[in-house]
């Protein structure tokens, strides 16, 4: 059970009035709100040990480096990876796709497969690739309600296929995919597999040995973290095998005018100067994350999706995105009023209410030129919204819809 009266006041927003109203934040599949704990432990770096770590041996400069390794181990206990070099550094899941993308080896004639609800991230890459080395990148199709297809999916897959790279959870509707059955078919055709946890990680307990996923990446803040920050996962030994993208700085063991060593996984992919205290901050976010639960977290979701989508739908016309049951959107409601824009719906709630939510593509322009739908609007939700403020969004968009 989450204590919410305790909880909101680790979240100084919440103690905050616009108008003398109180502020209601649906935009968490954007970014999430960050506790106290986090900002204290980005607060700390720069007001007690503001120095650089790995290359400063002082007393400053350790305690960076200790601080930081240990935001690493975190990071790796929180997924399951089983070595704390499998933890690289980004600076959000696009970053880590970007790595993966521009790191393997992969060939023209080589296929990458992925969902016809794809993140713009995790899908113009593998076109810019498919430009410029003749890569083929290939869509499943979601079922009608869409959920993932497992079974096309499975006629998809060939020896051809070395890369399956999907969203473990979309933005876009909050449906989760099986990840466990495609990373199984993958691999059975000798595929490796990505995944972009950005919305699952927030969500919901991964576990990347038991996945037996080959790259993980998703962002700190959409999980209580700072901004610029993120994680990507590599099975050891792929990491070892791959040649970073960006190097300089802390990336080399010795260099000569002639030559160079690289340092192993994590120091090859972290060049140059890090974000100490976005990472600190991020291990403090996912030790935060823990203290509340999953279990917690989708329990809680659950019922404010439940409510909320039972109430819109009474309004004429407006169609949900995704699964009519709310446990399959994963704290997620999109949805859309023909005939009315979106961004209107938006930007009234915020004026008249102080509602916070998302308008427009969601950057997956793809799915919704596909489906010939404009835009829609995004509630999404986190452990720290209550049944008060899901009841405001509703009497709010009634309001709205009145003179609409």
């Amino acid at each position: 059970m989450i204590n919410l009266k305790k909880i909101r006041q680790d979240f100084p927003l919440f103690q905050k009035l616009i108008n003398g109203k109180p502020i209601v934040y649906f935009d968490n599949a954007c970014m999430s709100l960050k506790p106290l704990p986090v900002i204290k432990a980005i607060n700390e770096y720069y007001n007690d040990y503001p120095a650089c770590g790995g290359r400063s041996g002082h007393k400053l400069g350790d305690m960076v480096t200790k601080k930081v390794e240990a935001a690493r181990k975190t990071i790796a206990e929180f997924i399951g990876a089983k070595h704390i070099q499998e933890i690289i550094f980004t600076r959000n899941t696009t970053e880590g796709i970007n790595l993966i993308a521009h790191t393997l080896a992969l060939k023209s004639g080589d296929i990458i497969l992925g969902t016809n609800k794809e993140h713009n991230s995790n899908l113009i890459p593998w076109q810019i690739l498919a430009k410029k080395i003749g890569v083929i990148h290939k869509v499943v199709p979601s079922k009608s309600d869409n959920t993932f297809d497992l079974e096309k999916f499975e006629s998809l897959m060939s020896g051809q296929v070395k890369l399956v790279a999907m969203g473990q959870t979309s933005n876009l509707d909050g449906v989760t995919i099986p990840a466990k059955e495609i990373i199984k078919i993958a691999h059975q055709h000798g595929a490796l597999v990505l995944l972009d946890a950005a919305q699952s990680a927030p969500h919901q307990k991964i576990d990347v040995a038991g996945l037996d996923v080959d790259f993980l990446a998703f962002s700190g803040h959409k999980m209580l973290g700072p901004t610029g920050t993120g994680i990507l996962y590599g099975r050891k030994q792929l990491l070892e095998n791959l040649e970073p993208f960006i190097t300089g700085g802390e990336t080399v063991e010795y260099s000569t005018y002639f030559g160079h060593k690289l340092l192993p996984s994590p120091e090859k992919f972290e060049a140059g100067l890090q974000d100490y205290a976005g990472i600190i901050g991020l291990g403090e976010a996912a030790e935060y994350l823990k203290t509340i639960g999953y279990d917690n977290i989708a329990e809680h979701e659950y019922k404010l999706n439940k409510y909320i989508s039972e109430e819109i739908l009474k309004i004429p016309r407006l169609k949900i995105i995704g699964p009519a049951d709310p446990s399959l959107r994963n704290g997620i409601v999109s949805f859309y009023i023909d005939g009315i824009d979106s961004h209107q719906i938006a930007i009234l709630l915020d004026e008249t209410a102080n509602i916070m939510i998302r308008s427009g593509q969601h950057c997956v322009h793809s799915w919704f030129h596909a489906h010939n739908i404009k835009s829609s609007a995004r509630v999404s939700l986190y452990f720290y919204n209550t049944m008060a403020e899901a009841e405001i969004f509703v009497a709010s968009l009634n309001k709205i819809m009145k003179i609409l």
